[in-house]
């Protein structure tokens, strides 16, 4: 499958440093918030809101938090109103994003946004501008089985599951999927006693950037780099591949 990976910003976030723990922090809580007004609050009967969970304790999130996310997101905690939008943009060197944002005020978050696009050389586009560009994949990354016949054993039981594809990256075994298979080919994989390192619904690029035409990948990264680190950005989907 053709598509952008987002381990290398996975990696990123599991060593964030003390100094960052607090933006991680944030956008962990908006992702528990937002899964559980969408679901409701019982992570059992909830998948989008166990797989926050589980993200959140992957972080070391106090658990104090975790519950005040639950109860905001169910209308337990009384307070400000958050609501999801996503920005399309057009970056430096050619790269498209989907840009995920959860916020209590929309016109601080879009001058935000519109400021980081902009000091990197890039714009925000209208609607569908990038959008069709993309499709939405459930996405697994476990360690990858180290005998060739187990994985292959494997990618056959995953594929009668629902599993489109498969991806390597270094020791990472990447699954693919329609989001509504996500959940019972995790199941499966952990049934196998094999700890599921990251798993998600994302979107995934149809047709990733070539290499061979960036110029200059230190200012793609830079730009990136300030997407993460901004608390306005819950998340980012590019089709540029690290």
């Amino acid at each position: 499958m053709s598509g952008h990976s987002k381990w290398a910003q996975i990696k990123r976030q599991k060593g964030v440093a003390d100094a960052k723990k607090g933006t991680l922090f944030t956008k962990l809580a908006n992702t528990i918030t937002i899964a559980a007004r969408e679901g409701g609050g019982n992570p059992e009967i909830n998948f989008k809101l166990r797989l926050a969970l589980e993200k959140a304790r992957q972080a070391n999130m106090p658990k104090e938090n975790m519950e005040r996310a639950i109860k905001r997101g169910t209308g337990e905690l009384g307070g400000v109103q958050i609501e999801e939008i996503t920005y399309e943009a057009f970056g430096p060197e050619g790269i498209t994003l989907l840009i995920e944002t959860v916020t209590d005020n929309k016109n601080r978050t879009a001058s935000e946004i519109r400021r980081i696009v902009t000091k990197h050389g890039g714009r925000l586009g209208e609607a569908n501008s990038v959008n069709w560009m993309f499709e939405r994949k459930g996405v697994i990354y476990f360690k990858k089985p180290s005998l060739a016949e187990e994985k292959e054993a494997l990618e056959l039981e995953l594929i009668d599951q629902g599993a489109e594809d498969f991806k390597e990256e270094g020791e990472v075994f990447i699954v693919y999927s329609l989001p509504a298979d996500l959940e019972k080919i995790k199941i499966i994989i952990e049934g196998k006693n094999i700890p599921v390192e990251h798993a998600t619904a994302e979107f995934i690029a149809k047709n990733p950037l070539d290499h061979s035409q960036i110029k200059n990948p230190e200012k793609i990264q830079k730009f990136l780099e300030e997407l993460e680190n901004s608390e306005e950005v819950n998340n980012f989907y590019s089709n540029y591949e690290e």
